[in-house]
C-alpha cells in the first residue's frame, strides 16, 4: 500500500510493483465490467468486449500514471460498497423483478383469457346446436298441424310448417372469436416487450449515470480534502493524537468532545444515525412497491389456477324442449250458445314430444396453457440483495470514514495540516 500511495516510485522495483499492482487490478475490475455489461445491462458481446478493453487500457495506464486517479479509484471502491452500490443493486433488483415477474404475471393473464375464450366457444357451439333442435322439433310440429288441416275436407289445404331462421354459418363466429383472442394476445405481447424494453433502457441510463456520479462525487471529496481544512475534519486521527502528545496537549480529548469522532471506533454520532434512518426509509418504500409486484404475481397465479380448476369441473347443462299440442274442431258452436246446450267437439290428432340437447362450457380439446407458479428463486434473490442494501446503509459511513482515511494516506503531508488546523481549533475552543 505505501508504494501505490506514493505520489512517484523511489526505484525500479517499486515501478514494476506499481505496474503489477495496477495490472492485478485492471484485470478484475475488467472482468466484473465485462460481466456487469453483458449480463446485467444485457449488451451484446461483441459491444461489451469492446467497452470491456478500451476500458481495461484506459484504467492501467491512469492507475500506472497518475497519482491522484489512484487516489479517486480507491475511494470509489467502499463508495461503490455502500452508497453507489446501493444504487446500482436496488437497479438490478428492479431488472429481477421486471425480467421475471411481469412477464409470469402477463402468463397468467393469458391463462385466464383462454379460460374464458374456451367456454365462450363451447358454450356458443352448443347454443348453435340448440337452435337446430329448435329447427328440428318446429318442423315436426308442423308437420302434426298439416295432418290436422288435412283431416278436414271443408277447410282450404295449407302449409303448417314453420319458417325457422337458423344461424348455419358457425364458422364465421368461431372466426371472429379466433381473431378477437389473437388481437388480445398481440396486444399483451406488445404491453410485455414495452415495459421490457422500457425497463433495459432505464436500467442502462441508471447504471449510467450511477457511475458517472460515483467518479464525480469521488473527484469532488479528494477536491475539497485537498483545498479545504475544515472540510470532513472532525476526526480523532492518529497524528492529531500524536501531535496532541509531542505538544503536551493531551488534556483537550480529555473531556467530552461532542463534534469529534473516532475514526477507527464503530460509534455512530447523531447525525449520521440520523442520515441512515432516513436512507432506510426510502430503501423501505422501494421495498413496498417490489412486494406489490409479487403479490400481483401471486394474486395473478391464484386467479389463474382457480379459473383452470373450475372450468375443468364445469358440469354439462341439460336443455329439453317440450312440445304439447292439442287440436278440437267444434261442430256448429254458435248454435248450442243460442240454445244454451252442451257444445260438442271432436278432438283431432294430439302432439307431445320432448327434445334434449346439452349446453357445454369447457372441453379437452381447448387449448390452455396451464399457470405459471411464481418463482421462489426470484423472492429469495430479491429478498437477499434487500438484506444487503440494508447492510449497505449503516455501512455508508464506515465507508465514507475509510474514503478520508486514504485521502491521507495518498496525501500524508496535508493529513498534517489539517492535524494542525484541528489542534489549534480545539486550543482556541478551550481556552473560550
Amino acid at each position: 500500500w505505501s508504494i501505490y500511495s506514493k505520489p512517484v516510485p523511489a526505484n525500479g522495483r517499486e515501478l514494476w510493483t506499481l505496474f503489477l499492482q495496477s495490472c492485478c487490478i485492471t484485470v478484475v475490475i475488467g472482468g466484473l465490467f465485462y460481466n456487469w455489461m453483458f449480463a446485467s445491462l444485457e449488451y451484446s458481446w461483441h459491444l461489451s468486449i469492446a467497452m470491456t478493453i478500451s476500458f481495461s487500457l484506459l484504467l492501467l495506464l491512469t492507475l500506472f500514471l497518475v497519482h491522484p486517479a489512484r487516489c479517486v479509484f480507491s475511494m470509489i471502491m467502499p463508495t461503490l460498497g455502500t452508497k453507489q452500490g446501493r444504487k446500482l443493486l436496488l437497479s438490478t433488483c428492479t431488472m429481477i423483478v421486471v425480467v421475471n415477474i411481469t412477464p409470469n404475471i402477463i402468463s397468467n393473464i393469458k391463462t385466464i383469457l383462454q379460460v374464458i375464450k374456451c367456454i365462450c366457444k363451447n358454450s356458443s357451439e352448443s347454443l348453435l346446436n340448440s337452435t337446430a333442435l329448435l329447427g328440428t322439433a318446429s318442423w315436426e310440429f308442423g308437420d302434426a298441424i298439416q295432418e290436422n288441416v288435412n283431416s278436414i275436407n271443408i277447410v282450404s289445404p295449407m302449409n303448417g310448417h314453420f319458417r325457422f331462421s337458423l344461424l348455419k354459418n358457425s364458422s364465421f363466429t368461431y372466426q371472429q372469436m379466433q381473431l378477437a383472442g389473437e388481437k388480445i394476445e398481440k396486444d399483451f405481447l406488445a404491453v410485455e416487450v414495452l415495459v421490457k424494453d422500457s425497463v433495459r433502457v432505464g436500467n442502462k441510463l441508471v447504471a449510467g449515470f450511477s457511475m458517472l456520479y460515483l467518479c464525480f462525487e469521488s473527484t469532488w471529496y479528494l477536491k475539497n480534502y485537498l483545498t479545504n481544512l475544515r472540510f470532513d475534519n472532525f476526526y480523532i486521527t492518529r497524528k492529531l493524537e500524536l501531535l496532541l502528545v509531542d505538544r503536551k496537549a493531551a488534556h483537550l480529548l480529555a473531556g467530552p468532545s461532542k463534534n469529534l469522532i473516532q475514526s477507527t471506533g464503530l460509534k455512530l454520532s447523531r447525525e449520521e444515525v440520523m442520515l441512515c434512518l432516513v436512507q432506510a426509509v426510502l430503501l423501505t418504500v422501494a421495498l413496498m412497491l417490489m412486494l406489490v409486484v409479487v403479490a400481483m404475481d401471486h394474486f395473478a397465479f391464484s386467479v389463474a389456477d382457480t379459473a383452470v380448476r373450475k372450468a375443468a369441473q364445469l358440469s354439462v347443462v341439460p336443455v329439453t324442449l317440450s312440445i304439447k299440442y292439442r287440436a278440437k274442431i267444434g261442430i256448429l258452436p254458435f248454435l248450442p250458445k243460442l240454445l244454451q246446450l252442451r257444445s260438442e267437439e271432436l278432438p283431432l290428432q294430439d302432439f307431445e314430444r320432448s327434445y334434449h340437447c346439452y349446453l357445454t362450457f369447457s372441453s379437452a380439446h381447448c387449448s390452455i396453457s396451464p399457470p405459471t407458479p411464481p418463482n421462489p428463486s426470484v423472492l429469495l434473490a430479491v429478498g437477499l440483495l434487500f438484506c444487503i442494501l440494508y447492510t449497505t446503509v449503516f455501512l455508508q459511513t464506515y465507508a465514507h470514514r475509510l474514503c478520508r482515511k486514504i485521502a491521507g494516506s495518498f496525501f500524508e503531508s496535508w493529513e498534517e495540516k489539517r492535524a494542525l488546523y484541528l489542534y489549534k481549533k480545539l486550543s482556541r475552543r478551550h481556552k473560550e
